[in-house]
């Protein structure tokens, strides 16, 4: 399995905390950045993470800003990203299971790190239910 990961300052920490736990479970881990909390624009982040998970073999992203909201917006901008803002195991499993998401956003000031690998695994753990392939596809056709 190969993830990549990407954050602005605020999610800093918590994008750390993740790419560690990942890796601990055997994960390939891509981080596009940033490196430090040195204030950047979480804009970016989430375009580079949008691209890359829609161009490169990755399973999935992960994108961390303060709230998740910001950086969530910015990735859903990427064709073919369906970009999730979970904050329990319960959105990421439904993130997963319905929507197919392909990114999870989470905040670094809001979800305590170990709430981070909760949800980490939650997605992990859950399939996707084909029944929900053509809201998937109605959804693509939005992009058009």
């Amino acid at each position: 399995m190969k993830v990549v990961v990407g954050s602005d300052h605020a999610g800093f920490l918590q994008k750390e905390n993740i790419k560690q736990y990942l890796k601990s479970k055997n994960i390939e881990v891509v981080d596009l950045g940033t490196e430090s909390e040195a204030s950047v624009d979480y804009p970016d982040f989430g375009k580079k993470v949008g691209e890359a998970v829609t161009k490169e073999p990755y399973d999935f992203g992960v994108v961390v800003c303060g709230t998740g909201i910001g950086i969530s917006i910015a990735a859903n901008k990427v064709k073919g990203v369906r970009a999730a803002l979970v904050y329990d195991e319960e959105t990421a499993r439904l993130a997963k299971e319905h929507n197919n998401a392909n990114i999870l956003a989470l905040g670094g000031r809001t979800t305590s790190k170990e709430d981070a690998k909760k949800i980490i695994d939650a997605y992990l753990e859950t399939k996707f239910e084909e029944r929900h392939q053509n809201r998937i596809d109605k959804i693509s056709k939005l992009e058009e």
